[in-house]
């Protein structure tokens, strides 16, 4: 009689997991239909998928950092001035333009 009861217990179990998992089974497909339709719906009436949809991000970055502009002037040359002082000749005297033209007395 216990070995009757136990049998029938694990009948029991048996088909309440069974039960489970048809239960499950059917929760799948029709999770699965409802998915398929909404796509055949969206599709019908134009409605774009996500996954078309592509988006572009751009940044730009500076790495270069800020133009830095050195002028330099124009070199000036270096000029050298020389002076140079010329005595002036002396001027004759009467005498000596007369010893100098050979009149000498």
């Amino acid at each position: 009689m216990f070995s009757i009861t136990i049998n029938r217990l694990k009948m029991k179990d048996l088909l309440k997991n069974v039960k489970a998992q048809i239960t499950a089974g059917v929760g799948i497909v029709l999770a699965t239909l409802g998915t398929v339709f909404s796509d055949k719906v969206e599709e019908f009436f134009g409605v774009e998928d996500d996954a078309t949809v592509t988006v572009e991000q751009k940044q730009e970055v500076n790495v270069e950092g800020p133009t830095i502009n050195v002028i330099i002037p124009e070199q000036q040359k270096d000029t050298v001035v020389k002076k140079v002082y010329i005595k002036p000749k002396p001027k004759l005297s009467e005498t000596e333009k007369r010893k100098k033209d050979g009149l000498d007395w």
